[in-house]
């Protein structure tokens, strides 16, 4: 079983969700002609061998199912700021874990170091912040390096030296002797030169690979300055339409894996878990306000695949790309709208519709692929909360936080007008 998950993530954790499912079925004929019928994980339908994981606390590593924790409400919820564990962002954090916890060395060549690659939305900041917040910070910190296409060489350097002190002569650590754990962002935002160069890219290389780089200083320039203790995490967009790659020589030290888009169960988790804090009667939210807001997560997904299924890129709106941002933008609106805003079902049914026809049609370019939204959204109300929402709310209603006039606190402060998201008067 361990060498099963091992070969698994080895040969398709580079893979998107259709190629790991053609694996999948391929490795299972192999292993079952091979009589290894023990190593096949107990897969229910649309599951796979990546879904599962040996479980290292039982003594014959039987297959267990990938379960996020339970998420713990905050009290306060602020949208921007939640980080919600689901079962793709556990089952990278383990990974993350494993490679971090192996000894150092380049010879064999073992780094320590992690990089997830994926499509935007798939959640690989958020997994890299919820891993980096778990470390003991007795021993460990962490440092979070955003990477863009103004990134140098010479900033990267003063970045990772800001966070180090001399240990001896020519050797620097980081304070306290603890570890740091560098987390390096859009790792593959670095401008590329004209011969092809990622010149920051190859200083993180020599970083990584050499743990060290020269001095800048002119008195010392030319010779090597070691940092130790340091390992790393990076993430980037997968190449292509634009995207810059990353030199394979920096790929050669870091474990790459891919991260999908979530299934369908795992954004349930996420957004469900949301609205199922905020829509409670504590918060003054009333019974039939709270039964249809539990029917905004499938309706959103049923939304948003009819779009992205059929709104697809061109060269002349290469813009059309829909993904788990779209989804995070509705359920921000809905989030920061205020109680006393939404009075009844179909006041939330209404500002449901608007937060879709917002996200997904402001990105639009021609009339019909706005009026093809409108359609989907009002064809997705009837079907989740019935004729007679759809008939009340088959006009729009809008919403905006710029309706109520500037009031004066205090005498000596500018009348400031209040930011409250309700309907339109």
């Amino acid at each position: 079983r361990m060498l099963a998950y091992s070969v698994a993530w080895g040969l398709a954790g580079l893979c998107e969700i259709e190629e790991r499912a053609k694996f999948h079925s391929g490795f299972m004929q192999v292993l079952e002609q091979a009589g290894d019928r023990d190593a096949i994980p107990p897969c229910r339908e649309e599951e796979t061998i990546f879904e599962y994981m040996p479980d290292i606390e039982d003594r014959q590593r039987h297959w267990k199912l990938w379960t996020p924790p339970e998420w713990k409400v905050p009290n306060r919820l602020q949208f921007s700021a939640l980080l919600i564990p689901t079962m793709d962002s556990v089952r990278a954090e383990y990974i993350i874990q494993t490679i971090a916890n192996l000894p150092q060395s380049r010879n064999p060549p073992n780094f320590a170091s992690t990089l997830m690659v994926g499509t935007g939305g798939t959640a690989k900041t958020s997994t890299a912040l919820m891993y980096l917040q778990k470390l003991n910070m007795d021993t460990l910190f962490w440092k979070r390096v955003n990477f863009s296409s103004a990134t140098t060489p010479f900033g990267l350097q003063r970045a990772i030296e800001a966070e180090v002190e001399r240990k001896t002569g020519k050797t620097f650590c980081p304070p306290g002797g603890k570890r740091l754990t560098v987390f390096l962002d859009d790792a593959s935002m670095p401008q590329v030169n004209k011969w092809g160069d990622q010149v920051t890219n190859e200083l993180t290389r020599q970083l990584v690979e050499f743990n060290g780089f020269y001095f800048l200083e002119r008195e010392k320039r030319g010779e090597f300055k070691r940092v130790e203790n340091l390992q790393y995490i990076a993430a980037m967009a997968q190449p292509g339409g634009g995207r810059n790659d990353v030199p394979n020589r920096l790929k050669s030290k870091f474990l790459l894996f891919n991260m999908v888009l979530p299934s369908q169960t795992s954004i349930d988790d996420i957004y469900g878990s949301i609205l199922r804090a905020r829509f409670q009667p504590k918060n003054f939210a009333d019974t039939a306000i709270i039964t249809a807001s539990r029917s905004l997560t499938i309706a959103t997904i049923s939304v948003w695949n009819k779009v992205q299924r059929t709104l697809l890129p061109t060269p002349a709106r290469f813009h059309y790309v829909f993904n788990m941002r779209e989804l995070s933008r509705i359920f921000q609106g809905i989030m920061e709208t205020p109680m006393e805003s939404i009075t009844s079902e179909l006041s939330l049914v209404g500002l449901w519709k608007h937060e879709c026809i917002r996200v997904f049609g402001d990105k639009l370019a021609r009339t019909e692929d706005k009026t093809f939204v409108d359609k989907v959204v009002q064809e997705v109300v009837q079907q989740t909360f019935g004729d007679a929402a759809a008939t009340q709310c088959k006009t729009t209603q809008w919403w905006c936080d710029f309706q109520r006039e500037a009031q004066i606190v205090d005498d000596d402060d500018e009348a400031v007008a209040p930011k409250v998201y309700e309907p339109v008067a």
